[in-house]
This record gives C-alpha cells, structure tokens and sequence, in this order.
C-alpha cells in the first residue's frame, strides 16, 4: 500500500514537474547560443581543436575552446533540425526544454533520496525550478546543473551504501565538465570541502585532544620516573592517567548527550569519507583528459584576475536588497534555523555558508547556491515534519492523489505554468528588438566583408558572429581580455592586447575624449548628420534612423555634457542644430559657449521652412 502510494504520487510529481519546465524554458535565445552554435560548425568542418578565434576580424588571437563538446553538440541538435526540415532553432528549443525537464527531474529524484519525503520533495524541487528561471538557457550551465546535482547525490549515496559504483559516477562527471564546461570545473571540488572538513573536525572531536596530550604525558613521566627507579612517586602519576581517563570517558558521553538535544548542529566521523578523499585526490586529474591542455586548471585564475569580470553584469556581486527571491530565500533559511528545532549535519553548514559566500562574490554562482542548498533545506523541512507530524505529510499524499486531488494540484500547476509561459507567446526564437537582424541583412546584402573592420556592440556581437560577419568583440568576453592574449611581465601583470578595454573606451568615447580635450576646450558637431526627414520616410532602413543619432549618442554614454543650439538652414530651409560638447563638470564653459553664439546670430529668432 505503501509503495503504490509513493508511486501513484510519483506520477503526479513527474507530470507537473514536466509541465512546469517546459513553461519555464524562453523560447527567445541568449546571445551566447549564437557563437555555440558557430563554434561547434567550426570544430565539426575542420576536425581539429586549433585554440585559435576564426571568427573576430583581429589576427591571430589565441582562443580557449572552454565548452567544446557542448558547442559540438550544440551544433549537431541544430544540423539535425535544419536536415529534418523543423528548423536549427526549433531543434535546439526542443532540447533545451529536455534538458530544463531532466534537471527538474533529477532534482525531484534526488532530493527523494537525499531526504526521504516526496511531498517535500515535489515542494523544493518546483521552488527550486522556479529561483532557476533566469538560469535556464541554451547554455553550458544547464547541463553542469544537472552534473552538480547528481555529485551531490552519489556523494551522500556513496557515504550511506558504501556502494562502489557512486565512485565510479564521481570520477566520471569530472571528465564530463571538463569537456562540457571546464571553466566550472575547479566548482567540483568545492562540494567536497564541506564532508572532509567534517570528517578531520570529527577526528580530532573524537581523540580529544586535551586529554589525550595530558595521558601522554604522564605515561612519558611514569617511563621517566621507571628508568631512574624513583617508584614511589609513580603512583600520583597513575592516579592522574586513571582520572584523565574517565574524564575522556564522561566527555565523551557528555558530548553525545549534548548531540541528541542540540537541534542546530550534528557531525560524526562517516568512515566512507576517507575514501572520498581519495576519490577528490583521483578526480584532480580529470582535468587532463580533455584536447585543450591544463585549460581545467588555468582558465579559472585568468578569469579571476581578468579585467573582463568588472564589466560583465553576471559576475557582479549579488545585492540582495535588489533581489527579493533570493532575499526571500536567505530568509527562510535564517527562520528555519532559528525558530525549529530542526538538526542539521556540519558538512551542511559549511556547504551553506560556503555557496553564501560564492552567490554575494557573483550572482552567477547564485544558481548553485539554489540548487545545493535545495536538498539542504528538503532534508531540514523532512526532518521538521517527521518529527512533530509522522502522518502529515502521508496524509497531503494520498489527498493529492486521490481524484479531486489530482485534478487540483495538476489545474494549479497548469495555472500557474500559464501565467509564466503567457509572457512568451509571440516570442521568436532571435527577438529582432535585441538582436540586428535586418542589420546583419544589409551587411551582408551591401558590404564588403573580407575588407570591412565592423566595430559592434558587445550584445550584438554573437549573433553577428552567427550569421558570418566578422567582428570586433563578442561575448566570449575572456578571449578578449590581457589575461588570455598578453604576455607575463617581470612585475607579474600581462601586457598585450586588452581588446575588452579597447571596445569599453571606444563605445563610450571616452579614451577618444580624454585625448581631445587636452587640446581643447569644446568640441563642436552637428547635432544630426542630416536635417530632418519626413515622417516614416526611413521607417523601412532602421541602419539609417539609427545613424540619425551618431553625434549625440556617444556623448550620452560618455556621460558627458552636451548642448545643441540653432546653427543655421540647408538650402530647403530646413533647421541645423549645432552641438557643443565639453569635459566632464565643465558646464560652465559649454553654457557660456552656447551664450555667445546664440547672442552672435539671430539663427534662433527665424522659423524654419515646412516641407
């Protein structure tokens, strides 16, 4: 009776989990997928690894293939819906929504097993898919999300069944990312800190170490004292071991004592744990079995010093008071802790406070921290549950099983998928509103590609890439840093090309600016290339409306100040607008500037002529 109520809400868990993903996963792509999909043709065409960029137009740039065998596979579920007729993007949206559905799945599976509970189970794993909304993509990280949720499930099963294959599984997932995306590959590692600190921190719980230095030393006395034949004075020494003794002994009890009322923090010495270590020592040269050399081992400390991590929004610190989920989350964790009674294990604690730590370095990181802490908090909530309410939750599963039941939970989750999914009909695979499109259609219709040096936005850049024009940056942004293309000076820093920095001073002008302005005091330009056009005339060509504000955009992301006045008529009669711009702060010179000409012509007394 049991097991066909844990089936029957197996089922039902299952399907609204399947339900749920699919409604989470965009169906617009992330500018990342665009340079997957062309590095994963490039690898295919050649046959070869070559660590070169083929695809920017500067010459001679080392590149590090960090997901080569994600941008592979990439590629070839793109070719197979571009031969099957379906179209290389509906392919790849199909996959992503596999993918976003086993990682729900294995979630859900996991945390079952991790926790005992499927309702708390079911509960975790739909908030967890949820907090994971904006993570989900056609991106490396979704299939390490599911890697890093099956080492945390062969770790705990490995500890608790002593099974050999969980070993097996555990040195096997290394290769795997670091194939699929080495440049998380050093994160293995960090989910095996927390069991071996427990594990050293038990040992040294367990010899006591106090008692265990005061025995010695007197049994080093006792030798002493022996060897000199002074007997007598033996026994007060043999006094203090036997006392010392049961002290240990009552401390030890103590201590157990104390670990069956405390409901904060539990830790014992898992004996499988030492084995564990051996495995982490074997996977640390996983790194190796890969065709991009001790990339696994370099990427992540060129990464770390890069100048490419200041600037990308993803790697920035994670604010929580702009961030109500994630604030949420850390809250309900802190009232959990501090309002139950609920035991946690130590090696919990310090995975918590270590993903906290990584998730406020870098938002990036708070997908992990979600994910890990998941199963953390499925084992409390079970915990809390079994212990005050046997039956609780047994009683939520066969109520949720039974037909109103189903028909309920399944209509909420439909409901709930809808309204999360509603926002995205109508969506496009490429949204034209944030990628070029018909940009890239004019260049490549108008324009000489092998003679043309296109500086690109950074967004743009991937989808650029994609349709086959060279470009100045994209967002591979590490393969544009000093750290990946410069070389190692005696002071240690790199010098070289810093492409990344070239294109931040050059879009918002201010390398150009900060030149200009020490020679002098205003800088004088047209406030538009050509006077006004009639209305919709250029609706047709967005590359010429956009070319409309040429002069005044780059003043606005240099953050600088600038001011247009009347400067005169074309010969239709039409109006000039004359800009002045000045260094930053200096709007003093620029209104005085502005004054003058205004008082010196009298372009601003006379109307325009209406065409």
């Amino acid at each position: 009776m049991k097991d066909k109520l844990k089936m029957k809400f197996n089922v039902l868990a299952v399907f609204c989990i399947l339900i749920f993903c699919f409604a989470l996963t965009p169906i617009t792509f992330q500018n990342d997928t665009y340079y997957t999909i062309k590095i994963g043709e490039h690898i295919v065409q050649t046959g070869e690894i070559d660590m070169k960029d083929p695809f920017s137009w500067h010459e001679d740039l080392p590149y590090t293939y960090n997901h080569w065998l994600y941008d592979v596979s990439t590629y070839l579920v793109y070719d197979f819906g571009e031969n099957i007729g379906i179209g290389g993007f509906c392919s790849l949206y199909i996959a992503t929504i596999i993918l976003c559905m086993i990682l729900g799945l294995v979630i859900y599976f996991a945390s079952c097993k991790l926790c005992k509970n499927q309702f708390v189970s079911f509960f975790i794993t739909m908030a967890t898919m949820y907090l994971l909304k904006n993570f989900i993509a056609a991106r490396a990280q979704l299939v390490t999300f599911i890697l890093f949720a099956l080492t945390i499930l062969f770790i705990e099963q490995f500890i608790s069944t002593k099974k050999k294959r969980y070993a097996v599984y555990l040195v096997i997932i290394p290769i795997l990312i670091a194939n699929l995306h080495c440049a998380v590959w050093p994160f293995y590692f960090v989910l095996y800190l927390p069991y071996v600190v427990e594990y050293l921190l038990a040992v040294l719980v367990e010899v006591q170490l106090y008692y265990w230095f005061a025995i010695k030393w007197n049994e080093f006395k006792i030798k002493k004292l022996t060897k000199k034949g002074k007997l007598d004075e033996i026994g007060q020494y043999q006094e203090k071991i036997a006392h010392l003794q049961l002290d240990k002994e009552n401390a030890a009890q103590a201590r157990k004592e104390r670990e069956k009322k405390s409901y904060k923090v539990i830790f014992k010495k898992e004996p499988m744990v030492k084995w564990l270590i051996l495995i982490m020592i074997i996977c640390a040269f996983t790194g190796l079995l890969t065709p991009i050399g001790d990339t696994p081992y370099t990427l992540l400390p060129k990464l770390m010093q890069g100048n490419t991590t200041q600037n990308i929004s993803e790697h920035q610190p994670l604010t929580l008071i702009n961030n109500k989920e994630m604030l949420t989350v850390f809250a309900v964790f802190i009232i959990f802790l501090i309002f139950t009674d609920t035991k946690a294990t130590l090696r919990d604690f310090f995975m918590l406070a270590g993903l906290t730590l990584l998730t406020l370095m870098t938002r990036r990181q708070a997908s992990m921290f979600v994910i890990i802490c998941g199963f953390i908090f499925a084992k409390m909530v079970a915990s809390f549950f079994a212990k005050y309410d046997k039956d609780g939750t047994k009683k939520i599963m066969q109520g949720m099983t039974s037909l109103l039941g189903k028909v309920f939970t399944i209509l909420l989750v439909i409901l709930v998928s809808f309204m999360i999914y509603k926002g995205k009909m109508g969506d496009k695979f490429v949204n034209e509103k944030t990628y070029p499109v018909e940009a890239a259609n004019y260049i490549l219709e108008n324009l000489d590609l092998e003679n043309m040096h296109l500086f690109n936005e950074y967004n743009y850049g991937s989808y650029l890439l994609y349709r086959g024009i060279p470009v100045f940056i994209d967002s591979r942004a590490d393969l544009y840093a000093p750290e990946f293309n410069g070389t190692k000076n005696k002071d240690g820093k790199y010098e070289g090309r810093d492409i990344f920095t070239d294109y931040i001073n050059t879009s918002n002008g201010s390398k150009y600016y900060e030149d200009t302005f020490e020679k002098y005091d205003v800088i004088v330009t047209p406030t538009s290339p050509t006077t006004a056009f009639k209305l919709g005339e250029k609706s047709t060509n967005p590359m010429e409306m956009y070319l409309a504000d040429i002069c005044t955009v780059s003043v606005n992301i240099a953050g600088l100040p600038g001011i247009s006045v009347p400067g005169g008529f074309d010969n239709d009669g039409m109006p000039i607008g004359m800009q002045f711009i000045s260094k930053a702060f200096d709007e003093e010179t620029l209104l005085q500037i502005a004054y003058t000409f205004e008082q010196n012509t009298d372009y601003h007394k006379k109307i325009a002529s209406v065409r």
